[in-house]
């Protein structure tokens, strides 16, 4: 096949390479390159002994639906290399079982779809013909009364196929990664027509003629898993991979990742991210750093109630109802935002430190005006969930007591202690596709379902 990339795409997709070479290590030591090596060679141990032998089993009939389903579920749970516990992968899976009207229909179909293919030719055809298959039992879970959120969504079919290609022929079929994806279109590489056969074969073209040249480039071997750790360098490894330095406090001599914004700004490259600075900026706030203190007593505000206002803005570009409570209203949360149509609301409250915040400080106060304004939800709006939030940068590992009672003191569900970053990831899956993400059980709800922390990684492997 013909190259598909120009040489100016080849360059920046190559400086980007560059750069995951020579990225320095981790605080253990370990560079990106030898951290991804080790993950690979964990991936294909367990492509061989559990999930290729599975796979087999299940499509020459020794292993029922249900039970591959449930065994595909606990192996990505307990060995996370692959993101399919998310809303592209397990999720998806059990909707097109619960909604299929004939699981034996059902089972045929999963198995014509999830073996391997021959060709590409076959591979788009079986796209195709899942995907109508998908398509019909939605519609039919719609019209016999069904929620739309209950649906499978078409979307995730590249992703679910190519996952089952991948494991069993791990050498001639990427997976189809959200993050790589919008690493591919941030760089300019490619521009998805929706077309979902069409769209997974340039992606697959696009992977091959990379490795080739990422190969002759570097003097490194590089395969499609090369290639899918450069888009994970780029665009933030889903697997809670190599980061430059810890969370928490930036090394003194580093340089902050943006700029504070200004009039005198100026461009080296067009901006590649879809969130906005008001809330690109939250991370930074959450550390307290010295420079935005300051900025924000030029405002003629605190830093704190800056970051307050910029998560209110995060909630309400979410597409939550807000509110922005806080300073001189007693004692409250500093907000919340509510989900009518899935009744649901969050209760909130954000926490600037540098160096992390230690659930059970304000506990008693805390567990007063969750009573009172969860119950006033409650009475006033019918509510069915009341999730409570505390944003900030990090948190110590001493919540679990803390969350343990308020969820038997208080009328909350669950309690989400959320990373600063970790709401900007949401921010940003719901700028890049604002009709796949949404609030309800299909979409951000279901990160709220659990107590604990929530991080950015967990953000994208659950909505990509």
């Amino acid at each position: 096949m013909s190259a598909l990339l120009t040489p100016e795409q080849i360059q920046r997709a190559v400086e980007v390479m560059q750069a995951y070479l020579a990225a320095p290590p981790n605080p253990d030591g370990r560079t990106p390159i030898q951290v991804e090596a080790a993950g690979d060679r964990q991936r294909a141990e367990i492509i061989e002994q559990e999930l290729k032998p599975l796979v087999h089993r299940y499509l020459g009939g020794e292993v029922p639906l249900a039970e591959f389903k449930t065994k595909v579920d606990g192996i990505n749970k307990q060995k996370q290399f692959w993101g399919f516990k998310g809303v592209k992968g397990q999720m998806f899976f059990n909707m097109v079982v619960n909604v299929a009207d004939d699981l034996q229909e059902c089972d045929q179909e999963l198995k014509a779809a999830i073996a391997v293919p021959a060709n590409e030719d076959l591979a788009s055809s079986r796209i195709k013909t899942f995907a109508s298959y998908v398509k019909r039992i939605g519609e039919r879970h719609v019209e016999s009364g069904g929620t739309k959120h209950g649906r499978p969504k078409l979307e995730s079919v590249p992703f679910f196929l190519s996952y089952f290609w991948q494991i069993q022929e791990r050498d001639g079929w990427p997976v189809f990664y959200t993050n790589s994806v919008y690493t591919m279109i941030d760089l300019n590489l490619w521009q998805p027509s929706e077309e979902l056969a069409a769209d997974y074969a340039t992606y697959k073209h696009i992977h091959e003629e990379l490795a080739a040249v990422f190969t002759e480039r570097s003097g490194h071997k590089f395969g499609l898993y090369g290639v899918e750790h450069v888009f994970w360098f780029k665009g933030g490894d889903r697997f809670g991979g190599n980061k430059a330095f810890p969370r928490g406090k930036p090394p003194e001599d580093s340089k902050p990742e943006e700029a504070i914004p200004g009039e005198a700004d100026t461009l080296a490259r067009l901006p590649e991210s879809y969130v906005p600075p008001i809330v690109s900026i939250l991370p930074r706030m959450a550390l307290g750093e010295p420079a935005l203190r300051e900025a924000a007593k030029a405002s003629g505000t605190s830093l704190e109630r800056a970051f307050e206002k910029s998560i209110n803005a995060a909630f309400t570009m979410l597409g939550f109802d807000t509110k922005l409570l806080g300073q001189g209203q007693g004692r409250v949360p500093d907000g919340w935002a509510l989900s009518l149509d899935d009744s649901y609301a969050i209760l909130w409250d954000a926490k600037v430190r540098s160096e992390g915040y230690s659930m059970g400080t304000d506990d008693r106060a805390i567990k007063e005006y969750i009573t009172t304004q969860s119950r006033e939800l409650k009475r006033r709006r019918g509510l069915r969930n009341i999730y409570y939030f505390v944003i900030s940068t990090k948190f110590a590992d001493d919540y679990d007591d803390i969350i343990r009672s308020l969820k038997m003191e208080t009328d909350v569900n669950e309690v989400c202690l959320v990373e600063a970053d970790a709401l900007v990831a949401m921010v940003d899956a719901k700028m890049r596709s604002p009709h796949e993400v949404s609030l309800g059980p299909d979409g951000l709800q279901r990160l709220f379902a659990v107590s604990g922390a929530l991080s950015a990684d967990a953000v994208r492997e659950n909505l990509g």
